[in-house]
């Protein structure tokens, strides 16, 4: 398995009525981030920016990345209805629950 790929895809929903897409990586969040609009970025965005960036040069966890980009997500509305959010590790269907509520 490829050390930048997700544990679990990030499924988002990039438009109303437009299929939900998976990103199933570093890669392709970072190519999804750098497409996002510069008038809609904020913390949120540099936040998940930076973790992805950082995952890409072992700076920070590809775990990390991807909980800042789903995070980034839920924040922006992105989210699919039935995305499991990434939690820590061992937290299973708990983390996916308090993620949503």
């Amino acid at each position: 398995m490829d050390r930048l790929q997700f544990e679990v895809p990030v499924r988002i929903m990039p438009a109303p009525g437009l299929p939900v897409e998976e990103i199933y990586s570093v890669e392709q969040a970072l190519d999804f981030l750098q497409d996002w609009p510069k008038r809609r970025q904020g913390k949120v965005y540099d936040t998940a920016f930076n973790a992805c960036f950082g995952a890409t040069v072992d700076v920070a966890s590809t775990e990390e990345a991807c909980r800042a980009f789903a995070a980034f997500c839920r924040i922006s509305g992105l989210l699919a209805r039935d995305a499991m959010f990434p939690g820590k590790r061992g937290n299973g269907f708990k983390a996916y629950r308090e993620a949503r509520l």
